[in-house]
């Protein structure tokens, strides 16, 4: 089951970045680049999918231009993790 959450909403205890829509089970994530895993909370879960989602679009539609408004997806939920799960960001995103 899914819920859509707005920004500041905190259905995990901290407040969203943006928009997303939040399961109800943690999740194991693993790191697609150092193969690394992490169990995130379901908001963590969302907002990461939220910043692999942006980033990839941002990618294509702005690859050299970092003032496309998915960037501003990517450091925002990048930022949040830093602040409510810098464990999980270190082995995730940084």
């Amino acid at each position: 089951m899914s819920k859509t959450y707005n920004k500041g909403d905190k259905p995990g205890g901290h407040p969203l970045p943006f928009q997303c829509v939040v399961l109800d089970a943690p999740e194991t994530i693993k790191n697609p680049f150092s193969g690394e895993s992490i169990e995130l909370q379901p908001d963590a879960v969302a907002v990461y999918d939220n910043i692999m989602g942006a980033q990839l679009l941002a990618e294509k539609v702005s690859p050299t231009d970092g003032g496309h408004k998915l960037w501003d997806t990517v450091r925002k939920g990048c930022d949040w993790f830093r602040q409510y799960y810098a464990k999980e960001y270190m082995v995730l995103l940084d």
